[in-house]
């Protein structure tokens, strides 16, 4: 619905001013110009012109403009690096330098074992322990992590899935052997099983009663854990492999709501859960439809909460996200460049007005990041904070004609993908027939084939290309890393209480054949016996079974 300038205003105009009545003389341009907080019809003095309603205000529905009245004005976002390598040490050293830093929340990157389930001394974990993230095997493991880390003082974010309760379980913990309560931590589990079967690949156990574990989290954390934002839903890795903005979108609400709906079958009142869900999307190269992505996003989510699921609370219809810039766009060759991509992309991420973020490094196309590469990504977010002007007036594109007709368009498209997916039954369903994966496919057959034909330019790669020395000071994992804490892990065997953990054991196998019965307290008790990640998982294998894609998926 339109109306006209002058009926905007005038049915409009005493809200903005109470809701924003200072022009605040701190925020300024480098002339001296003073700056509002937000930016309206009203001020561009265009009598006649429309405005379409949809956009409305900031911290208002559909929340186009941001979920904050005053967004980066009352609070800049997390900022937010994904680490983690080698050992649990290893790896508390590197979060103690970039809290140092200026950091202001930890992001937990695991090692592949740990993912999908496997102690680090399992035969499938070997050649992958301490890799691509930090081995967690135990609440011994947990406690290294975080020593010194006051964790009733610093939001962590997670990013786990098949094994998302299992970690929650040992973060839980550890705070409890700091003297923190459960009701004290604040951060964010991932916990997103759905989008692992479309794009990432790293599952346990099948669809349905990964979902079941999904929703046990959710109880927990609204009855225990008030602040923990218990799922953060994904569209970061499948755009990494391949999918469209649009795609992007559409297959993220589309899992969403299959969540939102398990939950709500389960007995879960809509506005008890829907507060802590949390959203993960990626910032790409090109600015403008990225921040289209992020503001359609907001307003997609906004009335798919009030119109489909009747959520009353306005923080269920709040779509709260973090943005990580793009993995997939760095490249080995001239890695200088990837400074640029990902200062444009985390540009796009503050612009859309994501809640935190994390900027890759220039080294990620070639190895982990180094010490000094990950401070150069913070200071990038540090910079675009306090001196590019970015976060002093909300949603400074707002407006734009270009901007808002490309977030027009792209909410069209993600609607008309969510109404495909529902015609057939569902997420689950989708995924079950191969849907998402075909999509995404041929999504990323168009791009490669488009650089492979220079039509579509790569700096450095297919155009613009220079023979560019290698880096020389990357990062290597100690190769004694992953004996270390093999050995560690069989250390903590040899001395914890082996008949305690059995019976805790045996207790959550029971829990997990029960439909009715809540795993995750059992979970809990089996982690504060030190049993082992893969231990539990090995029992909930024996239960669920283990996930085996189709054939051609």
């Amino acid at each position: 619905m339109s109306t006209s300038k002058q009926e905007w205003q005038d049915s409009t105009l005493s809200r903005v001013t109470q809701r924003f009545p200072e022009r605040r003389e701190e925020f300024q341009t480098d002339s001296g110009l003073g700056l509002d907080t937000v930016y309206t019809p009203e001020d561009d003095g265009a009598a006649g012109s429309d405005y379409n309603e949809s956009v409305g205000y900031p911290g208002e529905f559909p929340y186009t403009r941001g979920v904050q009245p005053n967004m980066y004005r009352g609070r800049i976002w997390t900022m937010r690096q994904y680490a983690g390598y080698a050992t649990a040490a290893a790896t508390n050293e590197r979060y103690r330098y970039l809290l140092d830093n200026g950091q202001t929340g930890l992001s937990v990157a695991f090692d592949l074992p740990t993912q999908i389930g496997y102690d680090s001394d399992h035969p499938l974990a070997e050649g992958e322990v301490g890799k691509v993230g930090v081995p967690i095997c135990s609440l011994a493991d947990m406690e290294t992590l975080f020593d010194g880390i006051p964790l009733d003082k610093v939001s962590t974010s997670m990013t786990i899935n098949a094994t998302a309760a299992v970690l929650l379980c040992l973060y839980i913990a550890a705070g409890k052997k700091q003297g923190v309560s459960p009701d004290q931590l604040s951060g964010t589990l991932q916990n997103d099983i759905l989008k692992e079967y479309i794009a990432r690949g790293t599952y346990a156990y099948p669809p349905r009663p990964s979902m079941r574990l999904v929703v046990d989290v959710f109880k927990y954390c609204a009855e225990n854990v008030p602040r923990w934002n218990t799922i953060s839903i994904s569209g970061y890795h499948m755009r990494e492999a391949g999918a469209t903005a649009t795609q992007e979108l559409a297959f993220t609400f589309a899992n969403a709501i299959a969540y939102v709906q398990a939950a709500v079958d389960a007995g879960l009142p809509v506005d008890d859960f829907a507060p802590r869900l949390s959203f993960f999307f990626v910032a790409q190269n090109n600015l403008f439809e990225e921040v289209a992505k992020f503001r359609a996003a907001r307003r997609l989510w906004a009335r798919i909460m009030r119109d489909r699921f009747g959520a009353r609370d306005p923080r269920s219809m709040m779509l709260r996200f973090h943005t990580q810039t793009a993995g997939v766009t760095l490249t080995a060759q001239q890695p200088d460049n990837n400074v640029i991509r990902s200062t444009v992309q985390a540009l796009a991420a503050v612009l859309g007005g994501t809640q935190s973020l994390h900027v890759n490094s220039r080294d990620e196309a070639l190895s982990l990041p180094t010490e000094e590469s990950a401070q150069l990504s913070l200071r990038t977010q540090q910079i675009l904070a306090h001196e590019s002007g970015a976060a002093d007036v909300v949603d400074p594109l707002g407006g734009s004609w270009y901007v808002e007709n490309l977030t027009d368009r792209l909410e069209s498209g993600v609607l008309e993908y969510i109404q495909r997916i529902d015609d057939m039954g569902g997420a689950v369903v989708a995924i079950e027939d191969g849907f998402q994966v075909r999509e995404i496919g041929d999504a990323a057959f168009r791009h490669q084939r488009e650089v492979d034909e220079n039509q579509r330019t790569v700096v450095g790669v297919n155009q613009y290309v220079t023979e560019t020395p290698p880096i020389a000071d990357l990062l290597r994992v100690d190769a004694t890393a992953a004996a270390e804490q093999v050995e560690r892990l069989r250390t903590l065997r040899r001395e914890r209480d082996n008949m305690a953990v059995q019976i805790s054991l045996a207790r959550l196998a029971d829990a997990a054949r029960s439909p009715d019965a809540n795993t995750i307290p059992l979970m809990m008790d089996c982690v504060e016996k030190y049993a082992t990640l893969g231990e539990i998982c090995e029992v909930l294998r024996n239960v669920f079974g283990e996930y085996e894609p189709a054939a051609g998926l």
